[in-house]
């Protein structure tokens, strides 16, 4: 009897769902979806499936969300309203522009401290060819607003177009705050201004405190110490505050959604009981790739997948084809080429650190890999597919 062999691998499918509102029940929307889906285009579920969940949605259900006020009246409150140091914020209309004109509301002046030549995730304000024929060292010089303009004039965003030195001072004046723009990339320069200092990097931010801290400064804050408990009534995320937030309209941002694993078990549990398939569930964000030709880094969210369950914990354990058939199976071909491998991939350990034929493997956390499949599947525009489910990420080579 001849044994069915699968031809295809890993497959992704943006799934459809309905518009997704405060209080609506996400976990059974999900999984609805999922079903309907199966059901409507021909395939099925298997165990291993992994069902994937834009945090967007998950946070909008939530009603998640948090006004420029709200922003503000944390801000006053735990810096004082006087003049506070701004430092290291992304170049983002959709990330930073609400957050900061939230900042700039809640304080008489903001000194806004930018990194450079580009900002943490790779938004470019100069270029490193201008920077090295101008004579600076980035990692000792300190620029003024106006020495920048004098060495490197107007450089606007690649692929916006907009000057974010001058759209951030216009935001914290529309504000009514004074503005004051400086460029460094060391986090105590901001203690020259002021002590009482937001930083508001992303994947940096505790070595940023850490550093403030051993140099004297009076307050410090992170984003995430911003609305990480409601104000006025207004949502919060606990762990992350403002990180990972989005413009939702000119004047109230999306916050990063609150705890959710409870939602992830559920859809899990429904999915068993509806099909008796073990799939594996999860919310997912920005993707953790950088585009080659603009040099930005995609991941401007904390992290890639604030929740999981627990088959997605850790990182994939594999063997690279390639290496196996150009060195330990140098000599064979065809049929015994294919069993020798498949024996291979049969026998193999379960912890394969360090051993030549795992070489060249992608050792990153299973959720940030699914995480940025999804969000390239997903898209971040009119797709309308906030769901996106993965199967077969889990087979290999010998996978019937």
């Amino acid at each position: 009897m001849k044994t069915h062999e699968r031809k295809v691998g890993t497959v992704s499918r943006g799934i459809r769902c309905p518009i997704i509102r405060k209080g609506d029940n996400l976990a059974e929307i999900a999984v609805n979806s999922v079903l309907e889906a199966a059901e409507e285009e021909g395939f099925q579920l298997r165990d291993r499936d992994v069902v994937c969940i834009t945090e967007s949605v998950v946070a909008r259900s939530q009603g998640n969300y948090a006004s420029v006020e709200d922003i503000a009246a944390d801000v006053r409150a735990k810096t004082g309203g006087q003049t506070v140091g701004v430092i290291f914020p992304i170049l983002s209309r959709n990330r930073f522009a609400i957050c900061l004109r939230g900042i700039a509301k809640g304080c008489k002046k903001v000194v806004l401290m930018l990194s450079y030549p580009s900002d943490e995730v790779g938004n470019a304000l100069l270029n490193q060819d201008q920077m090295e024929e101008a004579g600076i060292n980035p990692y000792t010089s300190t620029l003024t607003e106006a020495r920048y303009r004098e060495l490197f004039g107007t450089n606007p965003h690649e692929f916006t177009g907009v000057d974010y030195v001058a759209y951030y001072r216009g935001i914290i004046e529309e504000a009514g705050a004074e503005a004051e723009i400086i460029f460094s990339n060391r986090p105590e320069t901001i203690l020259n201004y002021t002590d009482t200092v937001i930083t508001c990097d992303i994947h940096t931010r505790q070595r940023s405190k850490r550093k403030l801290r051993e140099a004297g400064a009076k307050v410090v804050l992170g984003l995430d110490n911003i609305l990480d408990a409601p104000v006025q009534g207004s949502g919060c995320n606990p762990v992350y505050g403002l990180l990972g937030s989005n413009k939702a309209t000119e004047d109230t941002v999306k916050l990063f959604p609150k705890e959710c694993r409870d939602l992830v078990f559920d859809i899990q549990k429904q999915i068993l009981d509806k099909t008796g398939k073990h799939v594996e569930v999860m919310v997912y964000g920005d993707g953790a790739f950088k585009d080659p030709k603009g040099k930005i880094w995609e991941l401007a969210d904390p992290v890639v997948s604030p929740a999981f369950t627990d088959g997605l914990i850790g990182t994939p354990n594999e063997l690279k084809l390639k290496y196996l058939a150009d060195n330990e199976f140098a000599t064979l071909s065809g049929q015994a080429l294919k069993e020798a491998i498949s024996a291979s991939i049969k026998a193999k350990d379960n912890d394969l650190k360090g051993k030549m034929a795992s070489e060249g493997t992608t050792p990153r956390q299973l959720t940030d890999l699914i995480g940025s499949l999804c969000d390239l599947t997903s898209g971040s525009g009119d797709k309308g597919t906030p769901i996106v489910l993965v199967q077969g990420y889990f087979d290999n080579y010998t996978s019937k």
